[in-house]
């Protein structure tokens, strides 16, 4: 992600998530998280906590959930909060450090307007590191969120390359119309390998009753070919082959980049929560994304935007960063010529998981 809070920055540019349709979810499986284990100590784990406003934002409202429901319904004092952010070594840390004064007196002063007679502490660090992996020490958590950040391999597939190390899937980043069946299965075997090592690694972390909620882009059906995210990462392609008819840029380059992304099916992720064994699947819905943006800002402006806050390292790194604004303008208008011929309607899902 894109750190700071300058225009290309991801804390600018996160508006197209969708934590807000999924938020009494998520504050549900904490509460009855709470209520079920009655902790005096509450340990939360963000996971892909990047570093836009929407990452102290979940953890204030998480933090009230609780009081409200141990001075309304319980008559208690609240539990102490451990809230550890996580995301990869190269995410803007600083950026969340930076505030976190300021959070805690707004919070702490909204706890006490709101009447609560004891305010507990709430201790909040940065955890750096993949979460494929172990993060964290044996059962000291009762919750994980993780939002929209699950459909990112920890690497790009193996299985994308023949022995001379060349990519199977020229002329393309993802998996398109144009893929041989080999491409999807290296895509699914890599996203299997790395979600069953999550789901065993969290197994050791989460106490029994403790529940994770997962918020990550997938697909509708079986098929990769639609007009979700899929069509989305095409349009990119797209923009990419513009930039090579304009000698922008070298095919060559085009065929050497893939993309570590993987929009599962609901089978496909029920079918690991299966084989792991450790959680027990509560929830599972799907939804279309919500279309939130700015007034006067194109769908295919708050589109680009936000990719470009996601991959914009990574494609500079490849291909340099003098061709980021002319690739994210034509991105956009491609995304807006597809909207006016037919709606483009990206897929998420929530799924809500408790330690047995």
């Amino acid at each position: 992600m894109n750190g700071g809070h300058g225009e290309n920055s991801y804390a600018q540019n996160s508006s197209l998530q969708a934590s807000d349709m999924v938020k009494h979810t998520t504050l549900k499986s904490l509460q009855e998280t709470y209520v079920s284990t009655m902790p005096k100590s509450l340990g939360i784990a963000d996971l892909g906590c990047s570093c836009g406003h929407n990452t102290l934002s979940t953890i204030q409202e998480m933090v009230q959930t609780i009081d409200e429901t141990t001075q309304k319904f319980m008559n208690i004092p609240p539990p102490e909060y451990r809230v550890y952010l996580n995301d990869l070594p190269t995410n803007d840390f600083n950026a969340i450090f930076k505030i976190l004064p300021n959070f805690y007196n707004d919070l702490n002063k909204e706890r006490r307007l709101q009447g609560h007679k004891v305010i507990s502490s709430v201790y909040i660090a940065g955890y750096p590191g993949t979460f494929y992996g172990r993060l964290f020490p044996d059962k000291c958590l009762h919750f994980i969120y993780s939002s929209y950040s699950l459909h990112w391999l920890s690497r790009v597939p193996l299985g994308l390359y023949d022995k001379d190390g060349n990519s199977i899937n020229k002329g393309s980043f993802y998996i398109s119309k144009s893929s041989s069946p080999k491409v999807s299965r290296a895509y699914l075997n890599q996203f299997q390998d790395d979600f069953s090592l999550f789901l065993r690694s969290r197994s050791e972390e989460v106490l029994a009753g403790g529940r994770m909620v997962l918020i990550l882009l997938g697909r509708g059906d079986q098929s990769h070919v639609d007009r979700g995210n899929s069509f989305l990462w095409e349009l990119l392609s797209r923009s990419f082959a513009i930039l090579v008819s304009q000698g922008t840029i070298e095919q060559e380059k085009v065929d050497d980049y893939d993309v570590h992304f993987y929009a599962p099916s609901m089978n496909e992720v029920e079918e690991e929560v299966r084989k792991e064994g450790s959680f027990k699947l509560d929830h599972f819905e799907m939804f279309e994304n919500e279309r939130n943006y700015e007034p006067c800002t194109s769908y295919g402006t708050a589109v680009a935007r936000t990719v470009r806050a996601i991959q914009e390292s990574m494609i500079s790194h490849h291909f340099g960063e003098e061709i980021l604004d002319n690739l994210f303008e034509i991105y956009g208008n491609l995304v807006d010529e597809e909207t006016a011929i037919e709606e483009i309607k990206p897929i998420s899902f929530v799924i809500v998981l408790r330690k047995l």
